[in-house]
């Protein structure tokens, strides 16, 4: 017979952060999110340790929750931040290697 945590209440289960989807919503486990964080210089760089110091959001990894973050503006109002040119390429530079990768 195996023993769970109701069985012996001095069993702790590893608590597992969650964050949500700035476009979908949807409450997911931190580590299934792409973070992305706004550094001190204003960019917004991808944080895929998720420790990086600065303002953060996230978004899972389907194509249309990063087109909702980048096209509607969420990803700015949720960083605090305008997005410039280089940004933009260097998000969908990492969209089309997500994209890569699934095939």
């Amino acid at each position: 017979m195996t023993k769970t945590s109701s069985d012996n209440p001095r069993v702790r289960t590893k608590h597992m952060p969650q964050r949500t989807c700035l476009a979908c919503r949807q409450v997911k486990p931190k580590r299934e999110l792409v973070r992305l964080v706004r550094v001190a210089d204003g960019g917004i760089e991808i944080d895929p340790g998720g420790k990086k110091a600065g303002r953060g959001a996230y978004l899972c990894g389907r194509p249309e929750c990063w087109e909702i973050g980048l096209k509607g503006g969420r990803l700015e109002h949720a960083l605090k931040t305008k997005l410039t040119g280089p940004d933009r390429q260097q998000l969908g530079e990492y969209v089309k290697g997500m994209l890569q990768g699934v095939s």
